[in-house]
């Protein structure tokens, strides 16, 4: 379910991606080849206004076909109007960058979705006035400890737990509680968990070395958790805040693992692909399909930011490019581009390669 959910995530994002890159070509003039949801084999195609609209057999992303995208003689003939290299350097910069602009947009409009339904968020002093109701509820489960053995789940709520005839209820949970009654021993605890509804009763046994070596522990990390809900026009104003929030927190993520990369301290722990991702949005899930929007909206940050990267057939790379074509007025030799471009194609499809096998030796 993870795999599946996983792919009609990345589906949407690149479909988003791709359509504005299409919506901006076309409104400028510029030939669109082909539309493409999914990669060929084909399943079904009509053509309207010169565009090919394909679906698909493989549901992973999308493509669109720009003409003039690639540098060649066709479109590089001053009479094809309608060519991306002939329009002028701010039209070319606006279909680079619309695609990260329709990434963002689309996060924003998740989140404002998200906050209007009630996103599911730690509590703080910050946001406590506009919770409705919070649990503690269970963050991450350490892989091998007493806590996972039993069945534990990130985004189970903890409604109970007893030793013996010591209790303590609802009312008197507290992360901070729940610690303590924890740390007391290693006898046999008696957890009440409420998951998708349900309520489960689970029996675990507490160890020194789950967490550390001095306190007994089941190796959980919680948080109290609310849901985070505003009217509607209150939900864009701060899903437009959350937005920029996000994008601060990912570009300076981003600068630091760049900094320890070009500093000889690069490491892959902080670097999640396909598998890495799908793992993440297993524990997202858990939470809910409202938490899941939000989850959808923070990659598709993601996939904005790398996208902007000024790294050869990224879109920030052939922006760059544009830009200097337009300050120095002389056009890049067309084979310079290409090459350019595909050994940019050939390095990110190796990273990607790496980042993957990382993943599915963390799995092991």
């Amino acid at each position: 379910m993870s795999v599946l959910i996983f792919i009609i995530i990345l589906g949407v994002l690149i479909f988003v991606h791709e359509l504005g890159h299409f919506s901006v070509a076309k409104k400028f003039g510029i030939r669109v080849d082909e539309f493409a949801v999914g990669f060929p084999p084909k399943l079904w195609s009509w053509t309207k206004n010169g565009t090919k609209y394909a679906l698909n057999a493989i549901p992973i992303g999308g493509y669109v076909k720009i003409f003039g995208e690639t540098a060649d003689d066709e479109a590089l003939n001053p009479e094809n109007k309608d060519s991306f290299l002939n329009k002028s350097r701010w039209i070319q910069a606006a279909v680079l960058v619309a695609g990260v602009a329709f990434n963002i947009i689309f996060a924003w409009i998740l989140f404002s979705i998200s906050l209007m339904a009630g996103f599911p968020t730690v509590v703080t002093d910050e946001n406590r006035a506009n919770i409705q109701e919070s649990f503690v509820v269970v963050t991450n489960v350490r892989e091998n400890s007493p806590a996972y053995e039993v069945g534990l789940k990130s985004g189970d709520q903890i409604v109970g737990i007893s030793r013996d005839e010591e209790v303590l209820g609802l009312d008197d949970i507290t992360v901070n509680s729940i610690k303590e009654f924890i740390s007391v021993d290693t006898t046999t605890l008696q957890l009440e968990v409420v998951r998708g509804g349900d309520t489960l009763d689970l029996s675990v046994d507490p160890e020194v070395g789950a967490i550390d070596d001095n306190n007994p522990a089941i190796g959980i990390a919680m948080a109290r958790i609310g849901e985070l809900q505003f009217g509607f026009f209150e939900s864009f104003w701060q899903g437009f805040l959350m937005t920029g929030t996000v994008i601060k927190e990912i570009g300076v993520g981003f600068y630091g693992l760049l900094s320890e990369v070009f500093s000889g301290n690069g490491s892959l722990d902080n670097v999640a692909g396909p598998v890495g991702i799908v793992n993440l949005v297993d524990s997202a899930s858990n939470f809910g399909f409202v938490y899941l929007l939000g989850f959808t909206a923070f990659i598709s940050i993601n996939l904005a930011i790398l996208n902007i990267f000024p790294f050869p057939a990224l879109d920030g790379g052939r922006l760059i490019i544009v830009l200097i074509e337009g300050v120095t007025r002389r056009r890049i030799k067309p084979s310079v581009v290409n090459a350019i471009n595909a050994i940019g194609f050939i390095l990110l499809l190796l990273l990607m390669l790496i980042i993957t096998v990382n993943d599915v030796v963390n799995l092991f």
